[in-house]
C-alpha cells in the first residue's frame, strides 16, 4: 500500500527530532500553488526549520510559512512568518482549472472556502450583472465570469495589495471584458441600482454593509449571498434575522433561498452563507 505523505514525514523525520515530538507535527496543512503553510505547536518552535525542510520536500514547496494568527483586520491581512526556502512567496494556485496569482504573506485565501468559490463559479447567466463587495483577489469575480459569463461583474477591493493581484487574476484567466475592478472602501464605492446579485464575502460584521448590498440591486430587489460567522447555537436565527431587518427598512421582504456552513470557524462558530432574494 502506497504511503500517505503524512507517513513519508513521519519517517523522515524520526531520528531528526525527539520522538516524542514526531507524534505531534502537523496532520494539517495548507498548500497554495508551490508555498507551504503550516501551524506549529509549542513544543516543535525549536525544530521548525528541519520540520519545514521535510514537508518542504515531500510536499514539493518552494517555500514554507507558519501561521501565527490567523487573518486580521478590514484590508484581511494574514498573519504569517516566513520559515524556510524561497522568501519570494509570490506563486499561483490553480484551482477549478482558474489561476489565482498571489502572495500568501501579503493576502489572503482559504482553502476551507473551496466549495463555494466552484458552487459560485456557475450560479449567474448572460442576463445578470453582479456586485462582488469583497472582492479580494478575484476569489468568487474570477471563477464566475469564467463559468457563469454574466454581462458585467463589479469587483470591489479595499486593500491595495489584494486589489493588485484581482487585476493580474482578471488577465491571467482572460476575463476583462467581464469583470470591472474597483478599488476602494465599499461604503462609498459600491454601484447603486445595477446589480441582479451581490455577493458579501466578508465575515466581521457583515450585516453593516448590508445597505450598501440591497442599494446596488436594481429597485433593491435581487439576490445577496451573505455570509457571516455565527455561534451555532444563534444558527439560522442571527443571519436570518439580520437579512430581513435590512431588508424591511427598505420596504422588501426576504426569501430564503439557501442556508449552508460553508466550514466550521473556531468551537462552536460557523462560517454560513444565506442566498436571500429581496423581493
Amino acid at each position: 500500500m502506497r504511503k500517505t505523505p503524512y507517513q513519508i514525514i513521519v519517517e523522515r523525520l524520526s531520528g531528526e527530532i525527539p520522538e516524542d515530538l514526531v507524534e505531534i507535527v502537523p496532520r494539517k496543512w495548507e498548500k497554495l500553488g508551490d508555498v507551504l503553510i503550516l501551524r506549529f505547536p509549542d513544543k516543535l518552535k525549536a525544530y521548525k526549520i528541519k520540520i519545514a525542510e521535510v514537508y518542504a520536500d515531500v510536499l514539493k514547496c518552494r517555500s514554507v510559512l507558519e501561521d501565527v494568527g490567523g487573518i486580521e483586520g478590514e484590508l484581511r491581512t494574514p498573519k504569517f512568518r516566513f520559515v524556510y526556502g524561497d522568501r519570494n512567496t509570490e506563486t499561483i494556485h490553480v484551482e477549478n482549472k482558474i489561476r489565482f496569482k498571489l502572495d500568501p504573506m501579503k493576502v489572503m485565501f482559504s482553502s476551507g472556502n473551496k466549495d463555494e468559490r466552484i458552487r459560485m463559479a456557475n450560479i449567474s447567466n448572460g442576463n445578470e450583472i453582479v456586485v462582488d463587495m469583497f472582492a479580494g483577489i478575484g476569489y468568487f469575480s474570477v471563477p464566475m465570469a469564467v463559468y457563469s459569463r454574466p454581462k458585467k461583474i463589479y469587483a470591489i477591493e479595499k486593500n491595495p495589495v489584494a486589489f493588485g493581484y484581482l487585476k493580474e487574476n482578471i488577465v491571467l484567466n482572460h476575463v476583462t471584458d467581464i469583470v470591472e475592478p474597483i478599488l476602494g472602501d465599499n461604503r462609498e464605492r459600491t454601484p447603486k441600482n445595477v446589480a441582479d446579485r451581490v455577493i458579501m464575502g466578508y465575515l466581521k460584521d457583515t450585516y453593516l454593509y448590508l445597505p450598501y448590498a440591497i442599494e446596488s440591486l436594481k429597485g433593491n430587489k435581487g439576490i445577496i449571498h451573505y455570509h457571516e460567522i455565527c455561534p451555532n447555537e444563534l444558527l439560522p436565527r442571527r443571519p436570518v434575522r439580520r437579512l430581513r431587518e435590512g431588508a424591511e427598512s427598505y420596504g422588501r421582504e426576504v426569501e430564503i433561498i439557501r442556508i449552508k456552513k460553508v466550514k466550521s470557524y473556531a468551537p462552536g462558530v460557523s462560517h454560513v452563507v444565506v442566498d436571500a432574494r429581496l423581493k
